[in-house]
């Protein structure tokens, strides 16, 4: 293996594995996530949205499809699955009377606790001997590819960023 920038037609190649990599890996762990779910009625579209909100606080169904790139027909139906189980609720929007603020409750902080916790358990399991700079190189990498598509949003909003650079203690 060589050091240094790759020439671009050899970084796409290798770029194209990683997309390999990364659509079955993503099903995989959907799969998984909906099959073991510690908490009943968190499919994984529901965690999505405990998640966005225990991270960034209350948000419209708007602001939470920009962030995960999917319909705001299908965020509002995880939404009010959330909402329906006690795990989330809607509040007024002092910026936007049509558009209200979805809050995480109590019972879904500790749902997308629970749920993190579970996950944090089977990625102990992962085997090898990674180290700290693989797993940065791993985030680097898949920064810079999803960089590339940061404008895929064309509806002129600012989409909410990935946290980037998080420590061992913060939450996947």
């Amino acid at each position: 293996m060589t050091s240094g920038p790759m020439d671009p037609d050899a970084r796409a190649r290798r770029l194209t594995e990683v997309f390999d990599l990364v659509g079955p890996l993503y099903h995989k762990v959907f799969r998984k996530v909906e099959q073991e779910t510690p908490v009943d009625g968190v499919s994984v579209g529901v965690r999505a949205v405990l998640d966005l909100l225990d991270r960034h606080g209350p948000l419209t169904v708007p602001r939470m499809s920009r962030a995960q790139a999917l319909s705001r027909q299908f965020v509002q139906r995880m939404v009010n699955d959330a909402v329906a189980r006690g795990f989330a609720e809607s509040r007024p929007n002092p910026a936007h009377r049509r558009s209200p603020l979805i809050a995480l409750t109590p019972a879904g902080a500790r749902a997308v606790a629970a749920v993190t916790a579970h996950e944090r358990t089977l990625l102990r399991q992962v085997d090898g001997d990674l180290t700290h700079e693989d797993v940065d190189a791993c985030l680097k990498v898949l920064g810079r590819m999803l960089d590339l598509f940061a404008d895929v949003d064309m509806d002129g909003s600012v989409p909410l960023a990935p946290p980037r650079g998080r420590t061992e203690g913060d939450r996947p």
